[in-house]
């Protein structure tokens, strides 16, 4: 669609400074609602760290929006939860909601018709209805347990009618109980993870060594009284650039890596047929435990500039090998 005349007269200084206004508008909204937070909001969190059903978001139009979004990071932050369209209950998604179940309804106005119709089916059944809206002396206001007052001195909508501010109040106010939740649960980053099994964080803090080290016949280890060659044919079967180096009992007691050969090859004295590799390995090598994570491996790896880790036990015998590549295939890195 072409942009009317007046549109394309208009500077980049008062776009910018259009966008200004808007966030210092809703900047101060956030403000307002900062403000009137007091006993209704720890009410409010008492009553869903109480419920032992789900937290059934629900709200109309933009309303619905945030509501699907407060929803969603109920449930990924440890309270169970999910949206719940007022048009569609009243027509039987309401069997979706149990006795047990905590509802959580959005409106600005508190006087949404489609919330309204179904919170009488909500009472009879004895759900508990918080309630967040901008205006504390509106129908559905009044019906509450609890209410969330969300109200905002002013919509960022130069003619006041598109939902902004208010919108942006309610979605902080969603993030504000969330959190406060998260904190009273003892909710951790690993219970987080868990809950994002497939994204960059679940990976980070799911994935252990374990899950992506070598183990059994594909390390690479050779014996202390080897010869620098049978390490090497070692180094070239495993394919990790390095062989750890182990006493008669498979305790580590260093490792001969790609940067050590080079080190011998410009040395003219040594014979890498007869040498032995314990007189050319590294003595004090970096390792890891199979338990621990798998980003640790990579903190290791990048703070000391080496590609590859010995995995060890409590009592220093080798288990596993892993380098940088492994972290890589495995999106740890």
């Amino acid at each position: 669609m072409n942009a009317p005349d007046h549109a394309l007269k208009v500077t980049d200084e008062a776009l910018v400074a259009s966008g200004r206004q808007v966030l210092e508008i809703e900047a101060q909204a956030l403000s307002a609602v900062r403000a009137a937070l007091g006993a209704d909001f720890a009410a409010a969190c008492r009553r869903l760290l109480a419920c032992e059903g789900r937290v059934v978001c629900t709200g109309m139009g933009k309303s619905g929006h945030i509501a699907t979004k407060i929803a969603a990071t109920l449930a990924s932050t440890g309270t169970p939860a999910f949206f719940m369209h007022p048009g569609e209950a009243s027509h039987g998604d309401l069997g979706m909601v149990t006795d047990a179940d905590v509802v959580l309804a959005l409106s600005n106005s508190g006087e949404s018709e489609e919330i309204l119709a179904i919170v009488p089916a909500l009472r009879r059944q004895g759900n508990v209805l918080i309630t967040m809206t901008g205006r504390p002396e509106s129908s559905l206001a009044r019906l509450a347990d609890v209410h969330l007052d969300a109200r905002v001195p002013a919509e960022a909508c130069p003619l006041g009618l598109a939902p902004t501010s208010s919108t942006t109040a309610a979605l902080a106010l969603g993030d504000a109980l969330a959190v406060a939740l998260l904190e009273a649960r003892g909710f951790t980053a690993e219970d987080f993870a868990r809950s994002h099994p497939a994204g960059a964080l679940g990976r980070r803090l799911l994935l252990r060594i374990r899950d992506v080290m070598h183990a059994g016949d594909d390390v690479p280890v050779v014996r202390d009284d080897a010869t620098v060659s049978a390490a090497l044919l070692e180094m070239s079967r495993k394919r990790l650039g390095m062989t750890a180096v182990v006493d008669a009992g498979g305790v580590l007691r260093g490792v001969f890596t790609d940067g050590d050969l080079r080190r011998c090859l410009d040395d003219e004295d040594t014979d890498l047929k007869t040498a032995p590799v314990s007189a050319l390995m590294g003595r004090t090598p970096k390792t890891i435990g199979a338990d621990a994570l798998a980003v640790e491996a990579a903190h290791l790896m990048e703070e000391h500039k080496i590609s590859a880790l010995v995995v060890v036990d409590a009592d220093r015998r080798v288990v596993g090998a892993l380098n940088i590549h492994d972290l890589l295939r495995a999106r740890v890195v």
